[in-house]
């Protein structure tokens, strides 16, 4: 395997959840908005996913359940295609839709407060990680996995990053319900 380069495609969703969440949206709606700016610059992606991590390791104390599958791949268009295939499978998660602009028209001065937002951040990378290739569904391995991603920015070994958010935008809900019907596969923490 000497000379052969790793590449590995993973996905982790974690679920906040609590009345002091929906903050957490306008910072990724701005990191979003920088994202598509840059259209797909990777020092930029890498610098708001560094954003969004640090965000969402802030609000620690919210986090309620999580997820993560993956995969290791030796060749790059192998490792393309399933990253292709979780970025559209997050992209048709309920409200996770990329944010439009707000509509100003005769919209009340109040919008309903989500109580749950689920973040779903899917990254390639070249090399190893152990913190993002493991079981994830305790707060400890979490915190780490976050971490990696940040480390993985500054190491240059991110090759792709995307990150979708449920609800997409202040004003949208994500109601217990939907949140049980769209992420089957949280785990509570």
């Amino acid at each position: 395997m000497m000379g052969r380069t790793r590449y590995v495609v993973c996905r982790i969703m974690l679920h906040l959840s609590g009345s002091e969440v929906a903050p957490i949206l306008g910072a990724l709606n701005r990191s979003a908005s920088e994202a598509i700016d840059a259209e797909g610059d990777m020092k930029v992606m890498g610098e708001e996913l560094v954003s969004i991590c640090e965000n969402l390791l802030d609000y620690d104390e919210s986090w309620m359940s999580s997820a993560n599958e993956g995969d290791v791949f030796w060749k790059e268009e192998d490792a393309g295609d399933y990253f292709q295939e979780l970025f559209t499978d997050s992209g048709e998660r309920y409200l996770s839709e990329p944010p439009s602009n707000y509509s100003n028209s005769n919209d009340s001065f109040s919008v309903p407060v989500t109580r749950n937002v689920v973040v779903m951040i899917t990254v390639a990378y070249e090399g190893e990680v152990p913190q993002l290739e493991e079981d994830l569904s305790n707060i400890a391995a979490m915190q780490e996995a976050l971490k990696a991603l940040i480390d993985l920015h500054y190491k240059n070994k991110l090759r792709a990053v995307q990150v979708h958010f449920s609800p997409a935008q202040l004003g949208d809900e994500l109601t217990n319900d939907q949140l049980l019907q769209h992420f089957t596969e949280l785990i509570p923490l």
